[in-house]
């Protein structure tokens, strides 16, 4: 019996944990398949204060962190989250143990929104990407495409242009809005990079013939973008599919403090309301904790 189960292993579930073991309360991180989450997969985490380096070494670090003040950490992933009548709390795992707490922290992100058009999900891993820095390497001297206008194409277009002959960013809009200045001015700065505004993509296929595998990227408007790779990274849904459908969310599938029942408490991409951020992933991780610590507290009282 644990006192507090953080789900996830981001930068939320590994704040939660090192202010629930600094509490002293026994503390179990189920991480998932992979440590880190989003955050592991960034190559230079350059906005979060006081720190330079890739996303994994601030993960690792930070574990470190958490482990050394006693929070324990297995590798699985929740199936579902069961409570009785008195709120005592049972997290259902695919590693076919299940784990009881007085509280549970759920911060187990959020994971990249699907493409939904014609041959998309059929070439995912076969062309299509959702992850720059996993992939990119498979495209080095090759034309690639970009799919998206935030921070996170711009930031995997920067990427790629340094592994890429060519990277165009297509982008539904006629500018790039809602991302940061800085990175903007990167991405036109960049001689590779073309950006393709007012364009959305109708369908995927595969060109036929073609000895490299090469991808034939059609428009609304008809034209034929021809290129080796898409990388996708049109936002984000949270990972909530494996709570129960009394729990609240909204179309995001993010979960609203407020809408839990005793006990539970929502922390990072998964919390209704916030923005996607590092950083505040980590305040709300802290916050979550705190309020489990609280909680847990008055259950021993």
């Amino acid at each position: 019996m644990y006192d507090i189960i953080i789900l996830g292993s981001g930068p939320a579930g590994l704040t939660a944990a090192i202010y629930s073991a600094r509490a002293n309360k026994k503390t179990l991180i189920i991480a998932g398949d992979t440590l880190g989450g989003q955050t592991g997969e960034i190559a230079n985490l350059e906005n979060f204060p006081g720190f330079t380096g890739s996303g994994m070494d601030w993960i690792q670090a930070t574990l470190k962190q958490a482990t050394g003040f006693g929070a324990e950490i297995v590798y699985a992933s929740a199936k579902d989250i069961k409570w009785d009548d008195k709120f005592n709390y049972t997290v259902i795992c695919d590693n076919g143990k299940n784990y009881e707490a007085t509280a549970v922290v759920l911060g187990t992100g959020a994971r990249p929104r699907q493409l939904e058009i014609e041959g998309a999900r059929e070439l995912m891993g076969n062309g299509v990407s959702y992850c720059a820095t996993c992939d990119g390497f498979f495209y080095s001297g090759k034309k690639v495409l970009v799919i998206g206008g935030g921070n996170s194409a711009l930031n995997d277009a920067l990427y790629l242009a340094d592994l890429a002959s060519e990277v165009q960013i297509i982008y539904r809009k006629s500018e790039f809005t809602r991302a940061e200045a800085v990175i903007r001015d990167r991405v036109m700065a960049r001689q590779n990079i073309k950006p393709v505004f007012n364009t959305e993509l109708k369908s995927i296929r595969k060109k036929e013939n073609s000895e490299n595998g090469e991808l034939i990227a059609t428009t609304t408007t008809g034209e034929e973008i021809v290129c080796d790779g898409i990388f996708v990274a049109i936002g984000h849904e949270a990972n909530t599919d494996y709570l129960d459908e009394t729990i609240t969310r909204d179309e995001l599938g993010r979960i609203p403090q407020e809408k839990l029942p005793q006990g539970l408490f929502v922390a990072g991409d998964e919390k209704s309301g916030i923005k996607m951020q590092v950083a505040t992933a980590v305040g709300t991780g802290c916050s979550a904790a705190m309020d489990a610590i609280a909680y847990v507290n008055t259950k021993g009282n």
